[in-house]
């Protein structure tokens, strides 16, 4: 046998070759065995994440997420089929599904434990709200940013008759409350109507706790609230529905949304808040946003850009 390195000549016998093989592991010797099939886990991440905002610790919660088919539907719905498309597509994003995501707010002062909408139901918001190291019966304020289903329906555990939040005092816009109040919708019935008596009314301005403060953002519902959030200089936004996508709604804010009650106010109310938002150079959390649904917008064009949050509030220590 032979070898040619560097120009030379090696010879090695063949009584040497099948002593060289003899002397392998037996392992390396024996064919190899079939891949092992591992089980899949599936996509997923933590259903919370937190951060400091001064001397508050400011918590969002996974209470549910889903795909859906064709957003138009919803998104867009006064725009051409055409110019969706090409929106969707100059960002990434397919124009015939998308995801949604349900993402209570939870704010600790220091003083009290304030939570921000409730999800669809106790249970999903309950299973986030554990996971994060906190139990219904540590929440001192329940805010309601407004009345749709999907932020209401955590109020009441799955009896339906017994509040998920028993240590709570509740706090919601007076004029989301009074067109509610008027109107028949079963979701009110049953989740709202038994707190009545518990329930504080806000208007534009008012206070929730020290450092949180009302923001009328109307048109999404008729008493639609955002919420600043201050803490030692610090400051936040928790605009709830006011954008309910981070493309079709702020690249488009005149774009309709099937959901929004008064289409017109929506619009002109996106613009306003996320105007300020971006002049202001400070983070939003939004209900509907992916998740952890935090970030920053700046001006750009008729709307805004959606910039995601990356490790900006973790410098905040």
């Amino acid at each position: 046998m032979t070898d040619h390195v560097a120009g030379r000549t090696t010879g090695l016998s063949r009584r040497q070759a099948l002593f060289a093989t003899a002397t392998l592991p037996l392992a390396a010797t024996l064919p190899l065995p079939a891949a092992a099939q591992e089980k899949m886990q599936g996509s997923g991440f933590a259903p919370w994440n937190r951060f400091k905002l001064g001397a508050f610790e400011v918590t969002t919660l996974l209470a549910g997420t889903r795909a859906g088919d064709n957003p138009q539907e919803t998104f867009g719905t006064n725009a051409s089929p055409e110019d969706f498309a090409a929106l969707s597509a100059a960002n990434f994003i397919p124009a015939d599904r998308t995801q949604n995501f349900f993402t209570p707010t939870v704010v600790n002062t220091g003083a009290e434990i304030v939570l921000f909408d409730t999800g669809l139901a106790a249970e999903a918001t309950l299973a986030a709200l554990t996971a994060a190291g906190m139990t219904p019966d540590m929440v001192d304020v329940v805010v309601l940013t407004h009345m749709h289903g999907d932020h209401i329906g955590g109020l009441m555990g799955a009896d339906g008759t017994t509040p998920t939040f028993a240590n709570a005092r509740y706090v919601t816009g007076a004029a989301e409350h009074n067109h509610w109040s008027g109107a028949a919708n079963e979701g009110f019935d049953r989740n709202v109507k038994p707190l009545n008596d518990k329930f504080a009314f806000l208007d534009d301005g008012g206070s929730v706790a020290s450092g949180i403060t009302a923001m009328a953002a109307f048109g999404h519902s008729p008493g639609h609230m955002a919420y600043q959030v201050e803490s030692e200089g610090q400051r936040l936004m928790i605009t709830a529905d006011t954008a309910n996508h981070y493309v079709w709604s702020l690249q488009k804010p005149d774009w309709e949304v099937r959901f929004d009650m008064d289409k017109a106010a929506a619009a002109a109310t996106r613009k306003r808040v996320f105007g300020q938002i971006a002049a202001d150079r400070i983070p939003f959390i939004g209900y509907h946003m992916p998740f952890p649904g935090v970030g920053y917008v700046e001006a750009m064009g008729e709307g805004f850009r959606y910039v995601p949050a990356s490790y900006q509030l973790m410098l905040n220590g």
